[in-house]
């Protein structure tokens, strides 16, 4: 084996770019496009040949590229930096794995921040993830008033929004509004006339659009939903509990239930047992998300798919072209209904609680 020195070696004696560059007979911008392509993505590397020749002679020579002298070069650190309401929420969770995912795929690393929809929190959070050098921020706790987005604007600040929408800032959302009018399409189609919606927070999109779009399918079928009928809660358990304990509190009782959250919904059965009632039999109940534990419940939940993973996959990718400095649209992702016994069995000739 020779022990000639490596031509271009760094002070220690290790491959550099240069190196691997000088050894495969390519320009050094070659080496680095083939070798640490997240830098520039969506840029051409090189020929099948010569990027297998590029990898071949960096494996002999045991190169490691350094990611804070790529960072000195490029400007960039590859962190993202990403802001959710509660990391609990497996919701939330599952679009982080999202983003993770496809951040990794790019060579970027993520750090994660609980903001409890706390605006102090939300602040404090923004702030900590930009004193570590993220090169952007992804949002899934923007609320309607786009005060804390518009901020972040101001600043210059590269962001984009995940789950919520917020003024017209670019984001990855699931189509909240059609999900709403599947959700009463549904219930429609099995003869409810009188329903109840669970309608989650009042400040945070997910809950107002999904909302809207039920009241909207009933209004069109000449059904006007009464306010009273509509409760807002926190999306949990104990705040869907809250809430239907409220619908039912008088006679007579809905045929139905619209949560804009599984676990909101969840959160019913709890309420509907109490009352000698059954989910799926005297209550249709639906839901919102499709989350894991829906299909598993004993009563398995009727609810409305959005896309969690690939809405934090399409996050990534959209904060990604705007570092690269392209324009960037918000993309909505297409939901779908998936039904189940808590809402198939249950239908409005039962006239439940009627007085």
């Amino acid at each position: 084996m020779s022990t000639d020195p490596l031509p271009f070696a760094d002070e220690a004696g290790r491959p550099t770019l240069r190196t691997v560059a000088e050894m495969a007979g390519v320009h050094v911008s070659t080496v680095s496009r083939v070798l640490a392509p997240s830098l520039r993505p969506g840029v051409r590397t090189a020929s099948k040949a010569t990027t297998e020749r590029i990898k071949a002679i960096a494996d002999s020579l045991g190169y490691s590229p350094n990611p804070i002298a790529a960072g000195l070069r490029t400007s960039r650190s590859s962190l993202v930096g990403v802001l959710v309401p509660r990391l609990t929420d497996i919701v939330l969770a599952t679009i982080y794995e999202g983003i993770h995912e496809a951040a990794r795929g790019h060579g970027y690393q993520t750090f994660v921040a609980n903001s409890e929809d706390r605006q102090p929190e939300r602040e404090a959070g923004a702030e900590m993830l930009l004193a570590r050098r993220v090169d952007g921020l992804i949002l899934g706790d923007c609320t309607l008033d786009s005060t804390f987005a518009d901020s972040l604007q101001q600043r210059g600040i590269p962001f984009v929004l995940v789950s919520r929408r917020s003024g017209k800032h670019p984001a990855v959302v699931g189509d909240d509004y059609a999900g709403g009018r599947l959700a009463a399409e549904h219930l429609l189609s099995l003869g409810h006339a009188d329903v109840g919606i669970i309608a989650g927070e009042a400040y945070a999109s997910t809950g107002f659009d999904r909302t809207a779009g039920f009241v909207d399918a009933y209004a069109e079928a000449g059904i006007n939903i009464p306010h009273s009928r509509i409760v807002h809660s926190s999306f949990d358990v104990i705040g869907g509990r809250e809430a239907s304990t409220r619908i039912f509190a008088s006679k007579p009782w809905p045929t139905a239930l619209f949560a804009v959250n599984d676990f909101a919904a969840i959160g019913t059965f709890g309420t509907l047992r109490g009352l000698g009632l059954r989910a799926g039999e005297d209550i249709a109940v639906v839901g919102y998300n499709d989350t894991v534990l829906a299909a598993e419940l004993p009563v398995p939940l009727t609810s409305v798919r959005s896309s969690m993973r690939e809405m934090g996959e399409k996050a990534f990718e959209l904060l990604l072209s705007r570092l690269n400095g392209e324009p960037v649209v918000s993309h909505i992702i297409p939901p779908t209904l998936v039904v189940r016994e808590s809402s198939s069995g249950a239908r409005s000739n039962l006239s439940v609680g009627s007085t």
